[in-house]
């Protein structure tokens, strides 16, 4: 790697075998297809079924927001030769009324709006929905409805989903996309993302699942000019199968102010890259599942199979506590060769609650995966601190030209490998340089209230963001130097009683703290162990050993082959699975469990 040592750290054997682009084999004679042309005959077959007495047949494309509409159109509408072609988006409501409506959702702020409730057929007038609608009608042969909430304005014969994952609408953000209409595409990424989290992705998520069970083909528009198809029938029954087995969602990375290369070396990323601050591999929300249907992929958010079998992956009381939403969250922070993460606070629930619209709030711990000698958190406020100068230092420092005195505030607590870290809402914390921080939390990750950032600009040459104002409500002076020592840091050469019943396995319960609803168990074992789901949705990582395969005890499920690093989701469905060492063969592996608490 170019001008940068190899690291060195941990006594960790290099290990390159973390699969960045893991996929689900489908059980079924179902073939996805690849590009427009095949695309194409496929809808022409479709609609040639169509039996109408009167009127014309009727195709939608519905397109979830950040497709590209223009590769949508010349490269399946136009070779369709429809008679009439409209785009939803000309019969909405004008860019100016949009703004104007939702300004109290999307706020000023650079990050933060207000969750909303909004359903896509509110953004579109009784006058011009009469005014689509009898277009069509009065128009003859093929008409192409296309764009997002194309069902507001006809009832369609045929249903075409465009669907594209979280991750690839960030990435066209930043690309110059705009968001849906906004005429924003020199916006920064960070806005768009905003409006995108807050506004437009929860309205598409809810006209998704109101179209899902009658959706005739899913089109995965990930690759440009290269779309996956596959019929909603069996988009539909492959979500099933994937909430009946563990499966491995796709892990993105990114670049950070802080950011390290232990991911980059250990998973073997972009060498020629500045760093990977941070990973996603185990945020539904966030992340995507790759169907594999018979060798062709279809890639679709993994908040597909949440929303469509929630009972079964969550289990009966997580359902009903969360409801759709996944509420654990597994992500990486990597500072090794790096420098801090931004000194923060996350939001009490009634803060949470009330300003923002969320059910919930982040909870979380840090898992340290890796360290060096140097490593550390800053964990709490040092006992007999006084909330008023804390504030106040801190505002000065966010003013600039006053460096924050954090060793007068802050505790600095030294970690190792395999300490586990509770940080419940309201602790003021961050994780120091050369640290590999597996982040394991309740799911709200957008909600950190930034308090001092080391005097940074973002790698955009920005002001990255600080909210001492949201900040200042939320920090508890009670989370002290005491409080950390005996509640919120659980050392790995610290005792810990032995939960398992099984030969040969040592169960280790390491958190999260008593006020959060995750509980987390470390598993330690040469040859295999069985582990139960707990009644919850199950999310692991092997955080020791080279490989391990996940299996059933019953034959239900095709067994799952995980390494070093990987997570991975167990749906409550499957009860008791069994976890055997492959990697390891005269040493000690180990994961650790997360579930929701009963």
């Amino acid at each position: 790697m170019k001008g940068r040592k190899k690291l060195t750290t941990g006594g960790l054997k290099m290990r390159r075998n973390y699969v960045l682009r893991p996929e689900v084999r489908i059980h079924s004679d179902e073939r996805a297809l690849c590009g427009y042309a095949a695309a194409v005959e496929v809808v022409k077959a479709s609609l040639s079924k169509v039996d109408k007495a009167e009127g014309p047949v009727v195709l939608v494309v519905e397109c979830y927001p950040g497709t590209r509409i223009d590769e949508v159109r010349s490269g399946l509408i136009d070779p369709l030769a429809p008679s009439l072609a409209i785009f939803a988006d000309d019969y909405a409501q004008t860019t100016e009324r949009v703004q104007e409506r939702i300004s109290d959702h999307i706020t000023d702020d650079r990050v933060f709006g207000v969750m909303s409730h909004y359903t896509i057929d509110q953004f579109y007038d009784e006058d011009q929905v009469k005014a689509a609608r009898e277009k069509v009608g009065d128009a003859e042969g093929l008409v192409v409805v296309y764009g997002f909430g194309t069902t507001v304005l006809c009832e369609p014969d045929v249903i075409v989903y465009s669907s594209i994952t979280r991750w690839e609408a960030q990435l066209r953000y930043r690309a110059g996309a705009r968001n849906w209409k906004c005429n924003n595409a020199d916006e920064e990424s960070l806005r768009k993302f905003k409006r995108g989290y807050f506004f437009e992705w929860r309205m598409a998520d809810r006209q998704k699942r109101a179209l899902s069970d009658r959706i005739d083909f899913l089109m995965d528009t990930v690759e440009a000019g290269n779309p996956h198809m596959v019929s909603g029938a069996g988009w539909r029954r492959a979500l099933g199968q994937v909430a009946h087995q563990p499966f491995r969602m796709v892990p993105y990375f990114d670049a950070s102010v802080w950011g390290g290369h232990w991911m980059q070396e250990r998973f073997g990323l972009d060498p020629e890259a500045p760093n990977y601050g941070w990973s996603f591999d185990g945020v539904p929300e966030e992340n995507s599942v790759i169907l594999d249907f018979n060798g062709v992929g279809v890639e679709v958010p993994a908040q597909d199979v949440v929303s469509s079998n929630p009972e079964a992956l969550l289990g009966a009381r997580v359902h009903s506590r969360f409801g759709t939403d996944f509420p654990i969250r597994f992500d990486y922070l990597d500072t090794m060769g790096g420098g801090n993460l931004s000194l923060q606070v996350h939001s009490l629930t009634e803060y949470i609650q009330d300003r923002f619209g969320m059910a919930y709030t982040q909870d979380e711990s840090y898992y340290i995966l890796d360290s060096t000698d140097e490593s550390c958190v800053y964990l709490g406020v040092k006992t007999g601190v006084e909330k008023d100068d804390l504030v106040d230092a801190l505002s000065r420092a966010a003013e600039g030209g006053y460096r924050f005195p954090d060793e007068e505030f802050v505790n600095r607590s030294p970690v190792k490998k395999h300490d586990h870290v509770h940080i419940p809402a309201g602790t003021i914390h961050c994780g120091g340089a050369g640290t590999v921080i597996l982040e394991i939390s309740a799911t709200p990750y957008i909600f950190t209230f930034k308090l001092w950032d080391w005097g940074r600009v973002g790698l955009d040459g920005k002001p990255r963001p600080i909210h001492i104002g949201h900040g200042a409500p939320n920090i508890r002076m009670d989370r002290d130097t005491e409080c950390v020592n005996e509640r919120l840091i659980d050392r790995a050469d610290a005792p810990h009683e032995d939960l398992s019943t099984e030969p040969g396995v040592r169960v280790e319960r390491t958190g999260l703290d008593e006020v959060e609803f995750i509980e987390t168990r470390r598993y330690w074992f040469r040859e295999s162990a069985t582990l139960e789901s707990f009644g919850s949705v199950n999310e692991l990582n092997l955080i020791e050993g080279e490989a391990a395969v996940v299996e059933s005890l019953d034959g239900s499920f095709d067994p799952l082959e995980v390494h070093y690093g990987e997570t991975f989701i167990v749906p409550e469905s499957v009860g008791s699975y069994r976890i055997r060492n492959i990697g390891d063969a005269d040493g000690e592996i180990a994961v650790i469990q997360a579930f929701v608490r009963s």
